[in-house]
């Protein structure tokens, strides 16, 4: 199954190109790369020059490119927690990719 909107939450994020659109913390608004690695809190993104920033997950906001160029806005808060983890939990609530 393709990744989309609906369902880019039951996918793998490692891969993806992804950018920081919305954060409390103003400088990281904006970082932008490629997901190498997730943990329960975080996101670790690699940058176009090879430095990598673990990002937190909850209170940011993010925007996935998937394979097919679709570009997917998504509330950090609704991938906190481990990916596995994630999936089992989806179904119990009702959610919104993003807060606007």
């Amino acid at each position: 199954m393709p990744i989309q909107a609906n369902n880019i939450l039951f996918h793998e994020l490692i891969g993806l190109e992804v950018k920081v659109t919305d954060s409390p913390a103003i400088t990281v608004i904006g970082t932008k790369g490629v997901v190498i690695d997730e943990t329960m809190n975080t996101l670790v993104i690699q940058k176009p020059d090879g430095k990598r920033n673990t990002i937190l997950k909850d209170h940011n906001e993010f925007t996935f490119t998937v394979p097919d160029g679709t570009k997917i806005p998504v509330c950090g808060n609704l991938l906190v927690g481990r990916p596995w983890d994630r999936l089992k939990n989806i179904g119990k609530r009702q959610f919104r990719l993003t807060n606007r």
